[in-house]
């Protein structure tokens, strides 16, 4: 099947407009860790926005032939794009969110490899140097605002989800907006975007001509999650290590609806965090919410959460079924602790300083086929670390399903491995296998085999 392209020179709009000739050299290197192939398929999955693909492998052999350079011209730069999708435009000129989101690819990406990676300045083998690091890559960004109270909700959930749980998705960001809550998600479709929909319809309502809809997302993973529409604000984090930790240090609490691995990984990242005993009178709102059809679903990742992480971790969230407004109320109620908190403590209110984040919680995890047949899935270890190490096994299989790497290594090695204690195994076998049978690993109408195997 042949896809509609064009070519194209586009300027950017407000936003990074001027290179040096070093920095143009970097996003053109094509050499073995050069920055050409990361600028290239992040380009891409922006430029693809809004299709319903969820394939990070699929997406870039559905344009081989795409191209992007830069061109520096006296007045600034030009991006020049070659067999770019073509839904990318209106009567030939770029959607101005696009091209927003396009400079955002430019500015994150070179900013991590100059400033981030390598500087003596941030010692990434440390809690505080990749605490560090998250700050000046948001600050560059420039999403840390000073002068407001903290009003940020981080909301989780699948891309792969119902229309009755996009729905509910759509109203429970309606009733957070009409509370003047603001949106921060993973940036892609399903219930990262169904939030900042309803938000911007409630923001409208009451006139709240500034709300911020906060995508973030990481290389690895934008192909398979295109940035929305909706979102007004893109920053791409280095890995998803780092971008986990940018939601929690960067919202004021999180909203969770049904999803799949990706949203299992995300749940087990704030409560390993959450348990840790540094954090333990810390006040961070966690609500899990869906539609009356979810029940079900909640129930199960109760049930995989008190058979796992036991009942200190079923303490540190509330599950909301089927009532919005109540799901909104009690979020919002949340963060006004979380205000009175951190004014008592003299913390930020735009960045959460003052939470303990462990640095196996930091530290970037590959998912190959030995590292996952290696990870510590047994009691025998703090109850913050058995949660670090089962974030992994669900990051592994997330990179498995939709991410380009991921899926290479499964179509050349086979499934992952996953071993651990049976009382841990068996939990985990039953919610993976009610994700499969509840069609949460892919967009409906893809068919799924599973890239792992429960040992």
């Amino acid at each position: 099947m042949e896809y509609a392209v064009v070519d194209a020179q586009i300027t950017p709009e407000g936003r990074l407009d001027v290179l040096s000739r070093s920095e143009v050299r970097k996003l053109l290197d094509t050499s073995q860790g050069g920055l050409y192939g990361t600028f290239r398929s992040c380009s891409l999955a922006v430029l693809n926005s809004g299709v319903g693909l969820d394939d990070g492998k699929a997406l870039l052999e559905r344009y081989k032939t795409f191209e992007i350079s830069v061109i520096q011209r006296q007045r600034g730069i030009k991006l020049d794009l070659k067999a770019a999708p073509a839904r990318a435009f209106v009567d030939g000129r770029m959607i101005k969110g696009i091209n927003e989101h396009l400079f955002a690819v430019v500015r994150d990406i070179l900013y991590v490899n100059d400033e981030i990676k390598g500087n003596p300045r941030f010692d990434l083998g440390t809690e505080e140097g990749v605490t560090d690091s998250v700050f000046h890559i948001l600050r560059n960004a420039d999403v840390l605002v000073q002068a407001i109270d903290p009003n940020i909700v981080v909301c989780w959930g699948g891309h792969s989800i119902s229309r009755e749980e996009y729905d509910y998705t759509k109203e429970t960001g309606y009733e957070l907006g009409l509370r003047g809550m603001d949106i921060c998600t993973g940036c892609g479709p399903g219930s990262m975007k169904g939030p900042m929909k309803g938000a911007a319809i409630a923001h409208a309502k009451q006139r709240i001509n500034n709300g911020r809809y906060l995508g973030f997302t990481e290389p690895s993973i934008i192909a398979a999650e295109s940035p929305n529409p909706i979102v007004n604000d893109l920053v791409i984090l280095p890995d998803v290590e780092k971008r986990l930790e940018a939601f929690v240090r960067a919202g004021h609490g999180i909203v969770v609806f049904p999803g799949g691995a990706g949203t299992a990984e995300e749940i087990l990242y704030i409560l390993g965090i959450l348990l840790h005993p540094d954090n333990a009178r810390l006040p961070f709102p966690l609500v899990f919410t869906g539609p009356a059809s979810s029940k079900h679903y909640f129930s199960l990742i109760d049930r995989f959460i008190g058979a796992t992480l036991g009942p200190d971790a079923q303490r540190r969230y509330k599950i909301i079924i089927g009532d919005p407004a109540r799901a909104a109320r009690e979020a919002a109620a949340g963060i006004e602790q979380v205000r009175a908190f951190r004014k008592e403590n003299r913390d930020a209110y735009y960045f959460n300083w003052l939470m303990r984040i462990d640095h196996e919680f930091q530290r970037p995890f590959e998912p190959t086929h030995e590292n996952m047949r290696n990870l510590n899935l047994r009691r025998d270890q703090p109850v913050h670390e058995l949660a670090a190490n089962l974030r992994r096994a669900f990051s592994g299989v997330v990179s498995g399903n939709i991410r380009e790497s991921g899926i290479r290594a499964i179509e050349k090695h086979g499934k992952f491995e996953i071993h651990g204690d049976p009382e841990i195994m068996g939990p985990m076998d039953t919610l993976l296998s009610a994700f499969v049978a509840q069609h949460r690993m892919k967009l409906p109408g893809a068919h799924y085999v599973p890239c792992y195997r429960i040992a």
